[in-house]
């Protein structure tokens, strides 16, 4: 017992934090083997698992998972830490994969972890080698608020070495976890399968189109005319995100070539997610294991590891963790997408019973440090010296020095998307809304599409993981979009009757430079091929006409839409010099109106006023002309001056709107008028570092939210929408589209420059 006590010395509690079963997918699985070795190697310590959830809802969860932690919501990592502080674990040990976590880059998790009291052990389930700089970003700052970083290939401790500057004293390998089975024939479970007499071929994990199953099935054409005993099992269900926004698509693709190779008879689908017993026995049938995966960028992979660990031969594509694992006559290697190569060794390998079981047997022996058991030792054993460690060399807790204390004023919402879903059909968003149902009878408009295109962009880059169907929404509206171009005067249309015909050929200034505004955005956020060519290919044309416009709302927009669209491509000669003209008839337009009580470029205030100095900002960073900066700051400070009473936000209301030396209206107030304002606001606290900006950022979106004139929040957290705004009897209870995207694109933006402000603050110690 001493030998084995030594593991875990000074333990008493362990928290894990990652994905739990019975959600499905091998986080989930791995978290769930780690947590059960762990209780099962040391039955006296007390672990625990805190579940990251990608559904409100969650999960039927077992007893040991004591937390659970909606991935989107910012606040529920706020509230994890606050928990475990008071649990008081030994140990917090994180599963990490960038996707099951919140934030650009999954880096909600940074703020979890920056507030823990205790050491953190971090297993990195991804390692990647060419990372983008927000993914380099939130690694090195994991790596800093890990004491150990575990790894489970060799290869994965020189990328945390060479890319990522991690010391290689923090760096600890340890085999993935395998449970621990008896090297069996592969006939001794056939009958129970119905398999008896065949030579049995397996692929099993959660199916994706990534696997690259059709390149076996192609395989097997040749492979059967010299076995025709062969069957392939292909084991696993639909991995949910998929199943869920792309339906059985693959799996429909791969039985439609099973017909169509004349395969009926050899290929077996199990479209199941099994638990391990099973999962062991549908291994102990296989003659050989294939994983065909079309991609070298995956660092470790469990099913790989599960099927050496059962003895089978392997067949792998050259993955990073199949080159090593399969490493010394471990198995076979062949060419991504090569099903010749793929036939020849399956034939090879069936062809010859001696060499095929000596494959086999190297592959079991080299498994056995990797069963639980040994495994659940090695994090003992890391747990205790990283405690030890921490208890003789204590040291200040890990945090961020945030510079956006606003934000802890306030609770962000979580971002849910069913109204915005709702108001979407196959043409794209409708404008209006009866209460919460959408209304038919006004159509469509160029205005809202545009700006939905821009939501579904900045959530698809920035903030929504594991699906939300964005790429898809984003099609509807590129579609719409491109629809509405007019490509004889160069124009877009805006307004669209709901049996799709246009109301008129050309829309306004204002509603083509709102287009320019959201697609240039779109190209600066999206990554989806096909749809980054389309918005670079509509914003290219719409830009051509845009030199003789007069509106200073329409040059705004088009100022802030190329400004991120110069974000992407820099280089672009032409739009850079459009910018200039732009910039330039804006500035003067400001400078030949203002006046030092009316620091304005019109007579009167009236619609999306925050998006004219906004504008002004961008583009003197862009170019680097501090009286544009000046100008704009100016300009937005007074504007904040005239829309602020009582510490709360009053926009000027569309109800006859703030003419010079007139009246200001102050109802109805609209939504557009918040969302301007945050924007502009957070753009000046970029460019100025100035605390008071983002406090002016964050009441303009409390307006939302109840701090308001009439202490009425415009926020439906029932449906995800926005009410279309503050009348002076009440809550306008239509929540139409521009109100709810103007809703949507504020706390996305709060959301991002949160995350940004994470990433881009050094990481610093405070004492506990």
């Amino acid at each position: 017992m001493t030998s084995v006590i030594k593991y875990y010395e000074g333990i008493n509690s362990i928290a894990v934090i990652g994905n739990y079963l019975p959600r499905q997918c091998g986080i989930a699985t791995f978290t769930t083997d780690l947590v059960e070795a762990l209780t099962a190697e040391a039955p006296g310590i007390n672990c625990w698992a805190a579940a990251m959830n990608d559904k409100p809802e969650g999960y039927p969860y077992p007893e040991n998972v004591r937390f659970e932690i909606n991935q989107n919501k910012l606040t529920d990592y706020r509230t994890a830490s606050q928990f475990l502080n008071i649990s008081q674990p030994d140990i917090v040990c994180v599963q990490h994969e960038f996707g099951i976590y919140g934030g650009l880059a999954g880096s909600h998790l940074l703020k979890l972890l920056g507030d823990l009291r205790m050491p953190v052990v971090t297993t990195l389930h991804t390692v990647l080698k060419d990372p983008a700089p927000e993914y380099r970003a939130v690694m090195g700052k994991l790596a800093d608020l890990s004491d150990k970083l575990v790894v489970m290939s060799h290869r994965a401790v020189d990328f945390l070495k060479d890319v990522y500057d991690v010391p290689e004293d923090k760096i600890v390998f340890i085999h993935h976890g395998i449970p621990d089975t008896p090297f069996i024939d592969s006939s001794f479970y056939k009958d129970k399968f119905g398999v008896e007499g065949k030579k049995v071929l397996l692929t099993f994990g959660l199916l994706s189109p990534n696997k690259g199953i059709e390149n076996v099935l192609r395989a097997l054409v040749a492979v059967i005319k010299k076995h025709p005993d062969l069957v392939y099992i292909i084991l696993g269900a639909t991995h949910p995100n998929i199943l869920k926004f792309h339906g059985d698509e693959y799996r429909i693709m791969l039985q439609q070539m099973v017909l169509k190779l004349g395969l009926g008879e050899h290929v077996i689908f199990q479209n199941r997610f099994v638990e391990i017993k099973e999962l062991c026995e549908f291994l102990g049938i296989a003659d050989i294991y294939v994983t065909p995966y079309l991609e070298e960028a995956q660092i470790t992979s469990g099913t790989l590891a599960y099927a050496m660990g059962t003895g089978k031969a392997v067949i792998s594509t050259p993955y990073w963790y199949a080159t090593e694992m399969l490493a010394e006559g471990r198995g076979r290697i062949v060419p991504f997408r090569d099903p010749e190569a793929m036939a020849e060794q399956i034939i090879d390998l069936l062809d010859n019973d001696i060499e095929r079981h000596a494959m086999r047997k190297k592959a079991y022996v080299f498994t056995r440090d990797a069963v639980w058991k040994e495994v659940s030792r090695k994090y003992l054993q890391i747990f205790s010296e990283v405690r030890q460690t921490r208890t003789r060399n204590p040291r200040p807790r890990h945090s961020y020095v945030e510079n956006i204390k606003a934000i802890t004023h306030f609770e962000l919402p979580e971002i849910k998307l069913d109204h915005l879903k709702a108001f979407t059909d196959d043409t794209g968003i409708l404008q209006h809304a009866n209460y919460t149902i959408p209304d038919r009878s006004h159509g469509y408009c160029t205005d809202d599409n545009a700006r939905a295109l821009l939501v579904a962009a900045i959530g698809q880059k920035y903030l929504l993981t594991n699906g939300f169907g964005l790429d898809s929404l984003s099609s509807h509206y590129l579609g719409f979009l491109l629809y509405a171009y007019n490509d004889e005067n160069g124009r877009f249309r805006n307004f669209m009757t709901y049996s799709r015909k246009w109301m008129e050929e050309v829309g306004s200034e204002d509603s083509h430079g709102r287009s320019i505004w959201c697609l240039g955005k779109a190209v600066a956020f999206l990554d989806n091929p096909g749809h980054l060519a389309m918005s670079t290919t509509l914003f290219s044309k719409a830009l051509r006409v845009v030199e003789t416009f007069r509106s200073p709302r329409a040059i705004a927009f088009c100022l802030v839409g190329m400004h991120a669209y110069l974000d992407k491509f820099s280089g672009d000669s032409e739009v850079r010099r459009i910018r200039k003209v732009l910039a330039d008839r804006l500035f003067e337009q400001f400078k030949n109106h203002a006046s030092d009580d009316w620091p304005w470029p019109e007579d009167a205030l009236n619609y999306a006023n925050g998006k004219l100095p906004h504008a002004l900002i961008l583009s003197g960073h862009g170019l680097q002309r501090k009286d544009m900066i000046d100008m704009g700051l100016r300009a937005l400070k007074w504007l904040l001056s005239i829309t602020t009473e009582d510490k709360h936000f009053v926009p000027i209301g569309s109800n006859g709107w703030y003419e010079k030396d007139g009246p200001k209206a102050r109802f109805d107030q609209q939504p557009i008028e918040a969302n301007a304002m945050v924007e502009a606001c957070v753009e000046a606290f970029n460019i100025t570092r100035d605390q008071d900006w983002f406090e002016n950022a964050a009441m303009c979106f409390n307006w939302f939210l109840g701090q308001n004139d009439l202490n009425m929040p415009l926020y439906d957290p029932k449906t995800g929408g926005c009410r279309d705004g503050l009348m002076a009897d009440g809550i306008n209870q239509n929540e139409g589209a521009e109100s709810t995207l103007a809703w949507l694109l504020s706390l996305m933006t709060l959301q991002k420059f949160y995350a940004d402000e994470i990433l881009n603050q050094p990481l610093m110690r405070k004492q506990v």
